[in-house]
């Protein structure tokens, strides 16, 4: 199993609303993400995508919170809230993101985060139903739950 935060995904979304990469450079990414997704998916990888999305109200009480707390204000940087002034931008390029690059054997799972605790349900409901794709799709029968203590 491999974790990746954010990724090959830096192109479309961080890169292209920064103007760190050309237009021509992140438009051809979309094909270059799908196609290597792909090829992980032929060789057996089970590709779970998941987009945790809250409101610009929700960030910027998280953002309050953190800020007010000693122990986690170190998270929040002044990068952090330069970007949210660039809510916009950001989710015209996350839509863009989400639609040419969710597929039959990689797609995204988009989660409301709002409310952490059902965030976290969601997540790993997501999690089960493409590890159980993936298996299916791969020929590859899992144990019932009941043989594997469940």
């Amino acid at each position: 199993m491999a974790v990746f935060d954010r990724t090959w995904y830096g192109r479309v979304l961080v890169e292209r609303v920064e103007g760190f990469a050309t237009t021509e450079q992140w438009q051809r990414a979309y094909s270059e993400i799908v196609d290597y997704e792909r090829s992980l998916s032929l060789e057996g990888l089970i590709i779970v995508k998941l987009w945790l999305e809250i409101s610009p109200e929700m960030q910027l009480k998280r953002f309050k919170q953190r800020q007010a707390d000693p122990l986690k204000a170190w998270k929040l940087t002044d990068e952090d809230w330069r970007n949210r002034d660039r809510w916009d931008d950001y989710s015209e390029a996350v839509d863009e993101m989400l639609d040419r690059t969710s597929t039959d054997w990689a797609p995204w799972h988009v989660i409301a985060a709002e409310q952490k605790r059902f965030a976290r349900i969601a997540v790993i409901d997501a999690v089960i139903e493409e590890i159980e794709r993936g298996c299916a799709s791969h020929n590859f029968a899992l144990p019932p739950a009941s043989d594997i203590g469940l």
